[in-house]
Formats: structure tokens, sequence, C-alpha cells
């Protein structure tokens, strides 16, 4: 149960980046009031636990009705969280766990930014998208690890809220070195994790 949680709460951390959001949160939000700010992270947050969670328990049947494997899944979403791994490491960004050039122009320009950027692709981008889907479907036939997965996305998601509603203070305290001190640690282990998932897709698929 607590290699379960561990490894959820590690992978949700890495492929959500709380730290990262709360840096893009305050750039867009500077000059708006502090109420303003609450309702939008508030709103954001809320919106991207729908998105995530509906995946979670639903991305099996849709996965089903696709006719996609499981082991293509677990490869196919291991490259994937292998790569954003990659760019933790080296402390690069990409869509898969922040917003392109394109979309953060776009971004620079709304009033409202809770649903997009924030909800989606920020914080529910394809990277969380991809680690919820797997890791509810790596548990499956658990239901108590299925549970721990879900709580454990619900918990890095209420602490992504606290970033967002102390983005300011949070990168001052931490700096931009400490953040991505931070942010390679986790990247390490999403890259382990990552390999793991395509070790056992490969498995699974009868092609070794």
């Amino acid at each position: 149960m607590f290699e379960t949680a561990g490894v959820a709460l590690a992978t949700f951390f890495a492929t959500i980046g709380p730290l990262d959001i709360s840096a893009f949160f305050a750039a867009l939000t500077v000059g708006l009031s502090p109420r303003a700010r609450l309702v939008m992270a508030a709103r954001g947050t809320l919106i991207a636990t729908i998105i995530l969670l509906s995946f979670a328990l639903f991305g099996k049947v849709l996965l089903d009705a696709l006719g996609i494997s499981l082991a293509a899944l677990r490869t196919a979403g291991g490259i994937l969280l292998l790569l954003i791994g990659i760019e933790m490491v080296f402390a690069r960004t990409s869509g898969a766990t922040s917003t392109t050039e394109e979309e953060a122009r776009e971004a620079e320009t709304r009033r409202d930014i809770s649903v997009f950027p924030l909800a989606t692709p920020l914080i529910a981008g394809p990277g969380a998208i991809s680690a919820s889907i797997l890791l509810m479907v790596h548990a499956e036939g658990d239901t108590s690890r299925q549970l721990i997965v879900c709580l454990s996305l619900l918990a890095v998601l209420l602490f992504t809220f606290v970033c967002l509603l102390a983005a300011g203070q949070l990168h001052k305290l931490l700096g931009r070195t400490g953040a991505h001190v931070i942010k390679r640690v986790f990247g390490v282990l999403l890259a382990a994790l990552a390999v793991q998932f395509i070790f056992d897709g490969i498995a699974e698929s009868g092609l070794l």
C-alpha cells in the first residue's frame, strides 16, 4: 500500500508539476486582486480534478472501446512519461507538462485563465492524463490500490491549489535554482518508473 501511494504521489507530482504551474499562474495574474486569483485557482483546480478523475475512472472503458490493449497502453504511456522525465532532468519544457509558446501567447490575452490554460493543459495535461490511466490500470483488480491512486491524485491536486494561492511567496522562497533541483529529482524517479512501465508493456505483449 505504501509503495503504491509513494509511486502515485511521485508520478502525479512530476507530471502535474505544481511548482511550475504556480510560477506560470503568478506571471499571468499580476495586478489581479487576491479574490480574483482565489476564484481562478479554485475553478481551474476543480475542472482539472474532474478531467483527471474521469480519465482515471473511465480510461479503461475508453481503451476497450478503441481496441487498445493494456500492453500498448503501458508501453506508449511509459515512453511519454520517460520523455517528460528526461525533460525534467534537463529542466526543459514541452506541451506535455506545460503550455507551448503559442498557447502561452494566447493565454496572455485572456482575462480568465481558469479553464485555459490553467485547468488544461497546465494541470490536466497529456502527461497527467496518461499517468492517471496507467496507474489505475496497473492497479486493476485491487480496489484498495485504485483508491490509493485516486487519493494520491487528489492530494497532489490539493497541493497544487495551495501552491497557486501562495505562488509569489513560494517562488521567492525556493528561487529558480531550488525549483529546478526539486524538478530534477522527481524527473529521475519518473524516468525510472517510465522504463518499468515500458518493460511491463513489452513483457505483456508477448513480443519477447
